[in-house]
């Protein structure tokens, strides 16, 4: 197969390879360093390799305008600005995520090895990505991991009972670490019905939403992105602030509960600050993560004795008889080990316009064609 497929339905396949160097050529060209440009490209693409395409490289255009904006920061150093042995207190200066999250969930890891558990507040930061990268993370020092996120500044998504917009997608996170270089379980989840960037990739002509996604300003259920999104002008990219519609928690009051703890967590008790206020409804964009790390032996667990247990009762889970027959029952993180080995093997697939954005985003950065050409050779 060749770096990029045209398919008969109009969308694309990308060789994994040369997409990150398309998009880490593009963050090289609007200022990051190599390295940080290396780093969103790995990370973006790292999740589209697991299916979860709302967090990968259809982002890019929107981080390069973050960048146009001022919204995100090339290059930055986080800051800590309390700190004891086990917990600290991280401004990330509304630096790229993909950065000031690594260096967050490292110093968390570091206290955590060295004091059995620790807790960090992540404010300020740009779009941390796919948050189950930072468990991963975690995982490979032996970790367990709990990461509870909000979005200041994005009030997409109605609570349970209401239809105007007071609540981001806030994400929640776990990870736990296995041995014999076996890969971790991770549970990744927004909570509510879908992540604002699958209804970005449906609106692009990908993956149709769940029925139930969007509530309309007339409190319609629909699986229709554009109530979110609103109009878009010609040669800009889609905003969700700018729709009428709104995002639905999962689960409807459940879900809607979850995303308030988020709020609660990464928002108020980070000191990041929450989605929004009636005083202050227009907040300056940024995530905030509250994290907790944990080792296993901290509690009693010497050897292997925790993840025997783990592996235990994955096995008994798995062993549940499946509901279709010739089905299987999966465990958090198990589908995207599998969509993972597919698309390392045939590429990243792309809906047509999509990969149009990520082509013109390069362009307008100052990625001349023909490097994008060679890129893709």
């Amino acid at each position: 197969m060749s770096s990029l497929v045209e398919n008969a339905d109009g969308s694309v396949t990308v060789k994994v390879t040369p997409l990150k160097a398309v998009i880490s050529e593009t963050f090289f060209k609007l200022g990051c360093s190599e390295l940080e440009a290396t780093r969103i490209a790995e990370r973006l693409a790292g999740a589209n390799l697991r299916g979860h395409d709302s967090h990968g490289v259809i982002r890019a255009p929107r981080y390069a305008n973050y960048i146009e904006e001022g919204t995100q920061i090339p290059n930055v150093t986080v800051d800590i600005k309390i700190e004891n042995e086990t917990l600290a207190v991280i401004d990330g200066k509304f630096g790229f995520g993909q950065t000031v999250g690594e260096q967050a969930v490292d110093i968390g890891i570091k206290k955590a090895l060295n004091n059995g558990l620790a807790i960090t507040a992540l404010q300020n930061a740009g779009h941390l990505g796919r948050i189950g990268d930072w468990a991963e993370r975690a995982a490979e020092k032996g970790l367990v991991s709990i990461h509870m996120v909000n979005v200041r500044g994005s009030l997409i998504v109605a609570p349970f009972g209401g239809i105007e917009r007071r609540m981001s997608t806030s994400p929640f996170c776990a990870g736990i670490p296995l041995d014999n270089g076996d890969e971790p379980i991770i549970l990744d989840m927004a909570t509510s019905v879908v992540a604002e960037g699958k209804a970005l990739v449906a609106l692009k002509g990908g993956k149709p939403l769940p029925e139930d996604a969007i509530v309309s300003e007339d409190g319609t259920i629909t699986g229709d992105p554009k109530p979110l999104y609103g109009e878009t002008k010609q040669g800009m990219f889609p905003n969700p602030n700018n729709g009428s519609g709104a995002l639905r928690a999962f689960g409807n009051h459940k879900g809607s509960g979850l995303n308030f703890l988020m709020e609660m967590m990464a928002g108020a008790l980070t000191g990041s600050g929450c989605a929004g206020t009636i005083n202050e409804p227009k907040r300056r964009f940024c995530n905030g993560m509250f994290s907790i790390y944990l080792s296993p032996e901290a509690f009693g667990h010497s050897d292997d004795s925790f993840v025997s247990e783990v592996r235990a009762y994955v096995e008994f889970l798995k062993s549940s008889r499946p509901t279709e027959p010739g089905g299987v029952v999966l465990i958090p993180g198990e589908k995207e080990r599998q969509v993972m080995a597919d698309r390392l093997k045939g590429g990243v697939p792309l809906a047509k316009e999509a990969w149009k954005d990520i082509l013109n985003a390069a362009r307008n950065a100052g990625v001349m064609q023909s490097k994008i050409d060679d890129l893709l050779a």
